[in-house]
């Protein structure tokens, strides 16, 4: 991801260094031409029409470079007024435990955002003294939301007389019919994120809302060894020994994964809506889309989030630019772009895969279905999670020992108080 924006604001009485009003900073990483990249360059013309004489700069930002210098910056005088930051304990939860992030809890209140988020979407805005999400104040705001989905080859399922499932038991039906016509049904990438959000969403069909709380936020304990999770790995592994999944695939990456979907090898590519717009610029057959059939709930959360640092100079600005990017017209264009917006109107997306993203997306939020990411709990658990699965495709390891590693690191990572 690329692109980052700088805008120029007012001051501000709620701290941080008095600014001259006429500069707001803000950054963000997303490429011009995605669909937050469009909706937020109308979100900054709607802004300097409703603040003349404020002038509005443009600085390129990479997600990799504010990721890894964010603390650094935040706690100098050269922070943004306002910026995208990635969700999660590791991530914004960090920042807000040191102190670097402003608590927007009253403009929360006073601008009514809260109003516009379902309770799964509010979850990574909010973090306790620990750092942990979930409660404690509001260091962020969400004007969009990401989940993810079964993609589907229509001509390809037309072409070899495979029915579009609607339950779980129909699901492993069409990869058994693709696998018998000499096709590997399930694109897969093990060496990066796509294999185990496939577990992670095998162990959802088998949980509830309990569970996920037990494992994200720490309100139970995580048992690795329990139903879900065994349930999970069992049928990762069989998915392999039954050749649904590549053996060969454990090395591949998430856009090798993308691009075997793209390039109609494989017929069925689990992942998630930040492929929805590449995957309608670039595959050249028809293809849909549907949520994990015998599941309620499945990978999501509300996408990254604005934050005020602790630094900001033009805060007021901040939060004027940040109340735009919710508006209806906004929240209007990021749907119409292939994006997903937490309050627009769904009259005005007149696109009608855009219409089913949007639907599929409010269908899980309404239901308190978005489960977050397995590697979000601790620090650090990416890796142990990319390893531990690799090991399931490649067979080196049994699903008992790959869940007593993960478990061992969850373990080793969670906070203890």
């Amino acid at each position: 991801m690329v692109g980052a924006l700088l805008i120029t604001s007012c001051g501000s009485s709620d701290g941080g260094a008095q600014g001259d009003g006429k500069t707001l900073k803000l950054w963000h990483y997303e490429a011009p031409n995605s669909a937050m990249g469009v909706a937020w360059d109308q979100a900054i013309k709607e802004f300097k029409k409703t603040h003349p004489g404020v002038k509005v700069e443009f600085e390129a930002k990479g997600f990799e470079q504010i990721q890894k210098t964010a603390s650094m910056v935040l706690n100098s005088g050269n922070a943004p007024d306002v910026m995208e930051y990635n969700k999660g304990n590791a991530t914004a939860g960090l920042l807000a435990k040191q102190g670097l992030l402003t608590d927007l809890t009253p403009q929360v209140t006073k601008y009514g955002w809260d109003k516009l988020l379902s309770p799964s979407v509010t979850t990574t805005s909010r973090y306790d003294a620990r750092g942990v999400m979930g409660s404690g104040n509001w260091y962020g705001v969400p004007n969009f939301g990401e989940y993810t989905m079964v993609y589907y080859n229509k001509d390809l399922f037309a072409k070899n007389g495979v029915q579009v499932p609607s339950t779980f038991a129909e699901f492993e039906q069409a990869l058994a019919a693709f696998k018998a016509k000499g096709i590997t049904p399930l694109a897969n990438g093990g060496a990066e994120y796509p294999a185990h959000q496939y577990l992670y969403q095998l162990a959802l069909t088998k949980a509830d809302r309990g569970w996920v709380d037990a494992f994200e936020l720490y309100k139970g304990k995580a048992d690795f060894r329990d139903p879900a999770w065994t349930y999970a790995a069992n049928t990762l592994s069989d998915w392999v020994k039954k050749g649904y999944i590549a053996k060969t695939s454990s090395g591949a990456k998430a856009e090798d994964a993308g691009v075997s979907f793209i390039s109609g090898k494989s017929p069925i590519f689990f992942s998630g809506s930040w492929w929805y717009g590449r995957f309608r610029d670039e595959n050249k057959f028809k293809w849909g889309s549907f949520l994990f059939p015998g599941s309620k709930m499945t990978l999501g959360s509300g996408g990254n989030l604005w934050v005020v640092p602790k630094n900001a100079k033009n805060k007021q600005l901040a939060y004027d630019f940040i109340d735009i990017t919710m508006k209806k017209g906004i929240q209007n264009t990021l749907g119409n772009n292939g994006g997903v917006p937490v309050a627009a109107e769904p009259s005005a997306i007149t696109d009608p895969s855009s219409k089913e993203l949007i639907e599929n997306f409010n269908k899980v939020s309404s239901q308190d279905g978005l489960a977050f990411y397995p590697d979000w709990p601790v620090p650090g658990f990416y890796d142990v999670l990319v390893s531990a699965t690799q090991k399931l495709i490649t067979g080196s390891a049994s699903p008992e020992a790959v869940l007593d590693e993960l478990q061992k690191a969850y373990d080793a990572g969670a906070p203890t108080s």
